[in-house]
């Protein structure tokens, strides 16, 4: 166990990846694609039994929501309830003999390899109970920090946003009393993984970018998966001068992007304005990295028509007015279509524009920055004048 203590920011403890796998399995469209779900049943096993995780196991088992998606072995439960067991005697035999005999560094290594193990075979109640032993009897912010990663991870692994979120914010302030570089940096990338699932994609895509260049956390997520991520938050919140420098000609993305697909004619095709390839494109991220995706799937519709919105506003801004016929053209979709979602998107005021049904024509309404301003101010004074007058009244 000592290893698992020691390497710890080197192996995924616990491992993400068998929560993917598990939601493959779960999504109704696996049925229909019988080797992407064998695939992932296998990977989803052979992570149980590497692990030895038997809580793990028994859990999907006792689910409702997931106990068809395996066959119970009960002969695999039994070993692997069998090896937790002795694991765990051991740890308390090393735990006693570390209090009778040696210091307190020897007992906080034994309390810091009990929770990883907890972590590790997928027991979360009691490896919140067990980090949190090991976190108050700590020596140095490395091991505190470690331990806050740890936590976060296990947060994350189950879903667990209250766990996440304590943990999340307990190692920003430890890297605050001076955390090193590392771990300053993978942080960076468990916060923006968490941002991504509550679907803040501003703040999580800015912090994946700044950790982009330094990224370390692969007991979290693998690179070429943080790469895709990267780009899909960062396309729905960069403006198109940064689309280029930042991700289209950044040597990470390049380095990775002909491997993942459809991400080149993703970002390339909407900054270029091929506005029929980036349709294809989207629908094409929405099947391949948005709908398999555990983090991402609850974000498909949101996403795919935040990114809809972002193509016909960069069309509109450059026309004065477009008829219906060229817009559909443009986007590689029919009249009927383009016309009923410009309707939904102008009336909704999400797109600064009017169509005129009779001519056939969409026809851009700019913002009038001079009235804005204008507006702002007076009812900025609007509110001055009336904290004057609760003030006098008060003097009064």
């Amino acid at each position: 166990m000592a290893n698992i203590a020691e390497e710890d920011d080197l192996i995924p403890i616990p491992n993400l990846k068998l929560q993917q796998a598990l939601f493959v399995l779960s999504r109704p469209e696996s049925s229909e694609q019988p080797h992407i779900r064998e695939a992932a049943k296998t990977q989803l096993l052979e992570g149980i039994e590497k692990d030895e995780m038997a809580p793990y196991y028994s859990a999907i088992l006792e689910d409702p929501s997931t106990s068809s998606l395996l066959t119970r072995d009960d002969d695999l439960l039994a070993r692997l309830r069998s090896k937790n067991e002795a694991e765990l005697a051991k740890l308390a035999e090393q735990q006693k003999k570390a209090e009778e005999e040696e210091g307190e560094t020897e007992i906080n290594s034994v309390l810091k390899a009990r929770a990883l193990y907890y972590a590790r075979i997928g027991d979360k109640a009691n490896a919140v109970a067990a980090h949190k032993i090991a976190y108050e009897k700590a020596v140095g912010l490395g091991s505190r920090l470690d331990l806050s990663l740890t936590q976060i991870r296990v947060g994350l692994f189950f879903g667990d946003t209250d766990i996440t979120t304590t943990h999340i914010a307990k190692a920003k302030a430890l890297v605050e009393e001076g955390g090193d570089w590392d771990r300053r940096n993978r942080l960076k990338v468990y916060e923006g993984l968490h941002l991504l699932l509550v679907r803040d994609f501003k703040q999580g895509g800015s912090l994946f970018l700044d950790a982009l260049s330094t990224f370390t956390a692969t007991e979290l997520i693998d690179y070429n998966d943080f790469v895709t991520l990267t780009v899909i938050a960062n396309m729905l919140v960069l403006k198109r001068v940064d689309l280029k420098k930042k991700l289209i000609q950044a040597p990470e993305v390049l380095q990775v992007v002909d491997d993942i697909p459809h991400l080149r004619e993703f970002m390339s095709s909407l900054h270029g304005g091929d506005y029929a390839s980036f349709f294809r494109a989207l629908a094409a991220v929405e099947q391949t990295h948005l709908l398999p995706s555990r983090i991402l799937h609850h974000h498909t519709r949101y996403y795919t028509r935040e990114m809809r919105i972002i193509a016909y506003s960069q069309l509109l801004e450059s026309y004065k007015s477009l008829t219906l016929e060229n817009m559909g053209a443009a986007f590689g979709v029919s009249v009927d279509f383009v016309d009923r979602e410009l309707a939904r998107f102008i009336s909704a005021g999400r797109l600064p524009a009017v169509i005129d049904k009779v001519s056939g024509v969409v026809e851009t309404r700019r913002p009038d920055t001079k009235n804005a301003q204008y507006a702002k101010i007076i009812k900025d004074g609007d509110v001055l004048l009336n904290q004057l007058q609760k003030l006098s009244r008060t003097a009064l």
